[in-house]
């Protein structure tokens, strides 16, 4: 990426701030002084300015700050660019209902997965989780792989040169093993993370391409290893399907 001139410092200082809370959803005025080297009067009263446009609140027993609503409603607002989000929402809760499973849409960034959006069945609150923004590495997810294995070979070959870190011990870590996976996707039309992720989690993805056959993004059914048989992911397929060519006609 190429440098850019940062002409308001301050205003750099005070989004340092705020990107602080990706990696640690809860910070004291401290810590952020000691995280970003600032003096700690400036980090309080830049908090304080975020705090009355709500987008950070803070917490009155601790005194520690997090998020706020503000900023929630922005990652709405840029949700909402994404036309993918809105077309696919619909056959996302058509799939979510008929699975039971939690639904999952997420799009390409570098060598990452962004999820724009979690899909529930209804009446299944208790399933919620908090997902937009969230971040993954694409070689270790359904998700993840759905998206690459349909991507150019270049691309995939640049990925798969990149260390392959693991995170269970299903995780694909071995270059050769991740690209016979690939192939078997594009092969299937689908991707399953078979626990490669999290421990206890399968999913089943497919990729989304736009009217030039390029990838869009991808959509998951995620639940616990236990429900997602063999004769299970199959079903779960023939379901996803039908829904994902109807969004490919839309994008």
């Amino acid at each position: 990426m190429a440098e850019v001139e940062i002409k308001v410092k301050s205003l750099y200082k005070a989004l340092e701030i705020l990107n602080c809370f990706v990696k640690k959803p809860r910070l004291g005025v401290t810590e952020l002084s000691e995280m970003l080297d600032l003096n700690k009067s400036n980090v309080h009263n830049i908090l304080t300015t975020f705090k009355a446009m709500d987008y950070v609140e803070q917490d009155e027993e601790s005194g520690k700050y997090c998020l706020g609503v503000g900023i929630f409603q922005l990652c709405q607002a840029a949700g909402d660019r994404f036309s993918i989000r809105s077309i696919a929402m619909p056959f996302m809760q058509e799939i979510a209902d008929m699975t039971g499973e939690m639904v999952y849409l997420a799009v390409p960034h570098e060598d990452e997965v962004i999820y724009l959006e979690a899909i529930y069945p209804v009446e299944s609150f208790n399933l919620m989780r908090v997902i937009l923004g969230e971040r993954a590495r694409m070689f270790c997810t359904g998700i993840g792989k759905a998206m690459l294995a349909n991507m150019p070979i270049q691309i995939q070959e640049e990925y798969i040169s990149r260390p392959l870190p693991s995170y269970t011990e299903n995780t694909i870590t071995d270059q050769d093993e991740l690209r016979r996976e690939l192939a078997r996707i594009r092969e299937k039309g689908y991707a399953v993370d078979n626990m490669e992720h999290e421990f206890g989690v399968k999913c089943v993805a497919m990729p989304l391409f736009g009217r030039k056959g390029t990838v869009e993004g991808a959509i998951s059914v995620s639940g616990p290893s236990l429900r997602f048989s063999e004769k299970r992911i199959l079903e779960i397929v023939e379901i996803m399907r039908n829904r994902v060519e109807k969004i490919k006609v839309r994008l």
